[in-house]
């Protein structure tokens, strides 16, 4: 009788077990599907992202060459040389020029342009899409030459300026012109910017804007008042990835310079000159230090804009919630 009844029991408990085991086999192939087909993705993540941070993390310690086989720990020996150059302190104070000038000229010029494509007129669609153009190749090496013959002695520029009688300049040859070459470059990059300014406008309410009218606000009280708080997650998103940007721009500043920054290192900026000691001196530990010290400065920068933006950036979700 109990050899009866123990047999359903074993019988119930083998065919759990089979079934725990067939739902592993069938979780098993569905993650190796899966794998199979972010495999591509992880291996182009680790043979050119993450192995790579790590490989310079490595030899920012180190003095590799590449000419020379030599690889010696030298500890902090690279950035404590940073601190002894001085054209790294020119590159500084260049990337630091431009990123501080450049950004938020780009960002007030595309929010000035989406205002005036906010209007529906005949045509605006066909404006939205010029005025998006130059975002598509802007940081092309083919833009890049054709802004610096523009600016040359003998580009248009001058020529126009010849033409009604102003004096011209060599645009490229003085420092304290050749620096806002790069600068009106990147202002006229203003196309994704604008393009968001542009989405955040069509979602503000006109209700907003008829009861400021009523209350007697003008336009540019309402600008202040609606327009820009309400457009102030907008700013704070474009911000962050135009500073990112401004720090790491390289393709401008090397064409216009021809790779060397002049005059006078006033188009050195950071990257380049991060490009000129890894790849025309070959000193790639000092290069991938500057890289790493380049990394905390724009975290730092971001860390910041993030930590400010309580202060600033209007949430509506927020506003409803201290309600």
């Amino acid at each position: 009788m109990v050899q009866t009844a123990s047999r359903p029991v074993a019988l119930g408990a083998q065919r759990r077990v089979d079934a725990a085991a067939s739902a592993r086999r069938r979780a098993w192939r569905r993650n190796l599907i899966g794998y199979m087909f972010i495999g591509p993705w992880l291996f182009a993540f680790l043979a050119f992202t993450a192995i790579p941070i790590l490989a310079s993390a490595f030899l920012a310690f180190t003095n590799y060459n590449v000419l020379s086989s030599n690889l010696n720990w030298i500890g902090l020996t690279n950035f404590t040389t940073m601190l002894d150059d001085q054209r790294f302190w020119r590159a500084v104070r260049a990337t630091f020029t431009y990123a501080f000038i450049a950004v938020p000229l780009k960002l007030a010029f595309a929010l000035l342009l989406a205002m005036l494509l906010n209007n529906a007129r005949r045509g605006v669609y066909a404006y939205r899409a010029a005025f998006y153009a130059p975002s598509i190749v802007g940081a092309s090496v083919a833009v890049a030459v054709v802004w610096r013959e523009m600016f040359g002695k003998e580009g248009p520029i001058n020529a126009l300026l010849g033409t009604f009688g102003l004096p011209t300049t060599a645009w490229l040859g003085d420092p304290s012109t050749a620096i806002w070459t790069v600068i009106l470059l990147a202002v006229w990059e203003f196309g994704s910017p604008m393009l968001i300014f542009l989405a955040g406008l069509r979602q503000i309410p006109t209700e907003f804007y008829e009861a400021a009218a009523i209350d007697g606000a003008g336009a540019f009280r309402r600008f202040l008042r609606i327009t820009i708080p309400l457009l102030t997650p907008l700013i704070f998103f474009n911000l962050v990835l135009q500073m990112i940007f401004g720090f790491t721009v390289f393709t401008a500043p090397f064409i216009i310079s021809g790779g060397s920054g002049a005059p006078l290192d006033s188009v050195l900026l950071y990257s380049l000159y991060l490009y000129q000691k890894g790849f025309r001196d070959f000193q790639m530990g000092y290069a991938a230090a500057m890289a790493w010290a380049l990394l905390l400065v724009v975290a730092a920068f971001t860390a910041l804009i993030f930590r400010s933006s309580s202060h600033w950036v209007y949430y509506e979700a927020d506003a409803e919630d201290r309600k």
